[in-house]
């Protein structure tokens, strides 16, 4: 029989960016992708033109954090762990969900986005995510988990 894996990590993440970080009490909605680019799971998620669209070009409306969704199908070109134009987005309005920090963090830091939809603790020239701190520690970029209580 013919050995499949040899290897394994040592420790096996923790999440990834859009998950749903535990079970405290949170708000879901959902809005369609305006973008004609695809929008990443975990970015922070503005209102759209449209009444019930949504789009990650950072500007007035902060809807929330999309939520990744498992059973996205992947098209040929298409890029993955992102929701394509068109598609129903799962945003989280309250609640804890993992994000990609693009520096380091310090739990209880006051969570921010930059112009290019980055998730920063940095204030200067950035857009205040009201409400949402970062709730857990990260030395450099990288995973961290964001909340709104």
């Amino acid at each position: 029989m013919a050995v499949l894996q040899t290897a394994y990590t040592d420790q096996v993440a923790p999440g990834f960016a859009g998950m749903a970080a535990n079970a405290e009490t949170s708000n879901r909605i959902t809005r369609t992708n305006e973008d004609s680019a695809s929008l990443p799971f975990g970015r922070a998620v503005f209102r759209g033109a449209q009444d019930h669209g949504c789009t990650a070009t950072v500007g007035a409306g902060f809807l929330g954090i999309s939520i990744a969704h498992e059973a996205l199908g992947l098209l040929a070109g298409a890029t993955p762990d992102a929701f394509p134009q068109n598609a129903s987005v799962p945003i989280m309005t309250m609640g804890v969900i993992w994000v990609n920090a693009s520096v380091a963090v310090a739990k209880g830091d006051q969570a921010y986005v930059t112009s290019a939809g980055l998730l920063t603790n940095v204030s200067t020239s950035n857009t205040i995510l009201t409400g949402w701190v970062f709730d857990t520690t990260t030395a450099a970029a990288g995973l961290a988990k964001l909340a709104k209580r």
